[in-house]
């Protein structure tokens, strides 16, 4: 499977200069793309083949005075922005016809020159290369000095540079990982355990707030990053309000303000890899809910739901476990958890939630509402068969830019 390794970068005053005009024309060249689909559209004419728009939107483009200023960039970057505006459309399509799996994807919309998230691909017709003092050499950009977490453990085929709202840049490596070394990496182990997530939990001997409790009774405490924070983002935000617009100091409180982000987003990705992959390794399979975490977005509770993190870290759980040969199994969001006993089997109806432990009424066991759950999430997943052979269900996992990085950029931790 692909995955993506990602590390930081710290380009100087002029390579700065030669990304943000590298990150211009690909966006110039995108909206192009769109525009000329769209004229198409409106003119009753057949779509134009990326052939036909490669010709006219960069090498015919490159001899006029209104853009000639597209060769001072690596063609690649121009190409491949071409190719992301072709998939654009590819899976508009795809959804309208509903052999796109997800939500519906909406039309390709043009990209703003205001938009604090840009980012340029080189592939390996690019001619790019890691130097031998571990400079990252781009085309027309020169040598980026690059901050090493670990060394890449196969040759890369493209590298995706990254410039985020905080102003950071990132180094996205696609690499092939190698099956045998996953396998020696995450030896088999004859454990299984089910997850049940949620918010509305007592507080634990330690103090805090449990995020998700483990079928044998373990109570994962939530870090709560963003609650813990809000008191500097209230601030931030506070002081970018008064700022005047168009102003540089307005465009340095906006910074601060996403940088205050960055580092909650960065800590909380961290955590959701250490703890997913504690989870892999010591189990060989893992049952969770399929939570309607969008449903819940919705309610008085959004901002504790997108503080967990449930989505993202459920998302890790599974990339992890096709990687790694273990089986995770979602059981429908439905299934009444809360309401059945997990030694006899007697549905005692429905609790509100401030019931937090309760007595069965069939067998007398007296339940704690979360740690009953986690094991009929267990029991209903299947996994005590699960563990002693069942494959791993083939599915396309996606590349993952959070895999590994630099600090700031939220690794996997290096002892899985």
């Amino acid at each position: 499977m692909q995955l993506r390794y990602g590390f930081r970068l710290y380009p100087d005053t002029g390579q700065r200069t030669a990304l943000a005009k590298a990150f211009g024309c690909a966006r110039v060249v995108f909206n192009d793309a769109v525009r000329a689909r769209e004229d198409a559209r409106k003119a009753g004419a057949a779509f134009p083949t990326a052939g036909e728009l490669s010709k006219r939107l960069i090498t015919a483009a490159k001899q006029t005075p209104s853009r000639a200023w597209l060769g001072e960039v690596s063609s690649v970057v121009l190409q491949q922005s071409l190719r992301d505006a072709e998939a654009a459309n590819k899976n508009f399509f795809a959804s309208l016809k509903g052999e796109r799996k997800g939500a519906k994807t909406g039309a390709p919309r043009f990209k703003s020159r205001k938009d604090k998230r840009q980012s340029i691909r080189f592939t390996a017709n690019a001619r790019w290369s890691v130097t031998d003092s571990g400079r990252l050499n781009l085309p027309k950009v020169g040598a980026v000095k690059v901050k090493w977490s670990r060394t890449l453990p196969a040759q890369p085929s493209s590298v995706t540079v990254i410039k985020d709202a905080a102003g950071r840049y990132f180094a996205s490596f696609v690499i092939e990982t190698d099956p045998a070394a996953d396998a020696t990496r995450m030896p088999d182990t004859g454990q299984t355990v089910g997850i049940d997530l949620g918010l509305t939990l007592p507080q634990t001997p330690s103090g805090g707030t449990p995020i998700a409790v483990l079928s044998d009774g373990t109570k994962i405490d939530s870090p709560r990053f963003l609650r813990r924070a809000e008191k500097k983002l209230k601030k931030a935000q506070r002081e970018l309000s008064r700022k005047q617009k168009g102003s540089k100091n307005r465009e340095k409180a906006r910074l601060k303000v996403a940088r205050a982000h960055a580092t909650v987003t960065d800590a909380r990705r961290e955590f959701h890899h250490q703890l997913s992959t504690k989870l892999i390794r010591e189990n060989q399979a893992i049952g969770v809910e399929d939570l309607a975490v969008k449903g819940l977005a919705r309610t008085r509770l959004a901002k504790s739901v997108h503080d967990a993190g449930w989505a993202q870290f459920v998302h890790m759980l599974e990339y992890k476990a096709v990687r790694y040969g273990r089986t995770l199994v979602k059981i429908d969001r439905f299934t009444p958890t809360s309401q059945v006993c997990s030694a006899c089997g007697f549905k005692d109806g429905p609790k509100p939630l401030h019931i937090r432990t309760w007595t069965c009424a069939a067998c007398g066991v007296v339940h704690d509402r979360d740690h009953n759950a986690a094991k009929n999430v267990k029991t209903a997943a299947g996994l005590a068969v699960a563990a002693c052979g069942a494959q791993v269900r083939p599915g396309l996992v996606l590349a993952q830019r959070d895999e590994a990085g630099s600090h700031g950029f939220s690794p996997e931790p290096r002892a899985a």
